[in-house]
């Protein structure tokens, strides 16, 4: 019997059932203290649709063997570029999904560049991906605080009303903003359905599964999982690493936009810093590992990572209703869930 529970515990993962368990007791306990279940629950499936791209881009990064993509604001700044020219430009036209496709184009030469030369500089560095990758994410960010400020963009909704530079948010309010969300949505039963959202992330997932099934996915794969073994077949160990690199930055791009109109904001400046360590954490609880992740492991992972940090905190603000402690209670679950599942990277293996 034992035994039997072991390797029940096994097949699961023991991160995904323990995160699984408190995701469950925490619904519980909202449900006891009476705070509204349908709100609470159009919440989770909002967040889950709206961060399940970014957490997507950690699949071709670890199928390709340079690990989880903790450099993923690279792919977050090309997005954000090309929504931010995407209104500058006035690219928002019905059509163009009132922006959200032109966006989306926008941004895809700058991610296939960016990913590129970011590949080039994984295969210098073999070894040492994650470590590089995270201080390579930080100096994006940091060189553009330099460029928000100076890039010569001039749309009223976007520049400061007196001195230079961005905004540090702009509103998609009259743009793209909650286009997908409000794409074939609906409410059944006080919860609210954005089926548009849902069926996009849905749609990237599928995308990427059938890569993975095709000659180059099958090669990445390969590549990712043994390297000698690969070269030994002929196959080109960095050519496909650069391949993975340039899929998942792209996939980075699209999340961000994808995340930001269904936020409603683009967000600049500091913003993009951290945001690779919930995708990461997300894969990682939903049962991956630094070398092994499926579409599976990000679909439960960002589901249970989202429902977790939708659900907690205003249980923790009902239970602790004095002072203001949302933002506090904010950054203590999201970075410790982050914190548990990096003290899991064995996942699966």
């Amino acid at each position: 019997m034992i035994e039997l529970i072991k390797k029940y515990i096994n097949n699961i993962g023991l991160p995904r059932l323990i995160i699984t368990l408190l995701f469950i007791g925490i619904c519980v306990t909202a449900v006891i203290i009476g705070l509204p279940v349908g709100l609470l629950a159009s919440d989770v499936i909002r967040r889950f649709g709206m961060f399940g791209v970014l957490a997507l881009a950690m699949v071709p990064a670890i199928q390709c063997g340079t690990g989880p993509n903790f450099a993923l604001p690279i792919g977050i700044i090309c997005g954000l570029l090309g929504s931010l020219m995407t209104i500058e430009f006035r690219l928002t036209s019905p059509v163009l999904g009132y922006g959200f496709i032109s966006a989306v184009l926008i941004s895809l030469p700058f991610a296939i560049i960016s990913g590129w030369l970011y590949g080039i500089l994984l295969n210098k560095i073999k070894g040492s991906e994650m470590l590089v990758a995270t201080y390579t994410g930080f100096s994006i960010v940091s060189f553009l605080q330099i460029g928000w400020v100076t890039l010569p963009f001039t749309h009223p909704e976007m520049r400061w009303p007196i001195g230079k530079g961005l905004r540090v948010t702009v509103s998609l309010e009259s743009t793209f903003g909650e286009v997908l969300n409000r794409l074939w949505g609906f409410n059944i039963g006080g919860i609210y359905i954005p089926t548009g959202l849902l069926l996009f992330f849905i749609g990237c997932c599928w995308l990427v599964w059938l890569f993975s099934r095709s000659k180059s996915g099958i090669e990445m794969v390969t590549v990712g999982a043994n390297p000698k073994f690969a070269a030994a077949t002929g196959i080109n160990v960095d050519k496909n690493r650069i391949i993975g690199t340039i899929l998942s930055t792209i996939i980075g791009a699209v999340g961000i936009i994808v995340y930001s109109l269904s936020f409603g904001f683009l967000q600049l400046y500091l913003a993009p810093l951290y945001m690779a360590f919930p995708a990461v954490a997300a894969v990682l609880i939903g049962g991956a590992s630094t070398s092994k992740v499926k579409i599976s492991h990000v679909i439960i992972g960002t589901f249970l990572f989202q429902g977790l940090l939708t659900v907690a905190l205003p249980v923790a603000n009902q239970m602790f209703p004095e002072g203001n402690l949302s933002e506090v209670l904010r950054m203590i679950v999201q970075n410790g869930i982050i914190l548990y599942a990096l003290t899991k990277m064995g996942g699966e293996s």
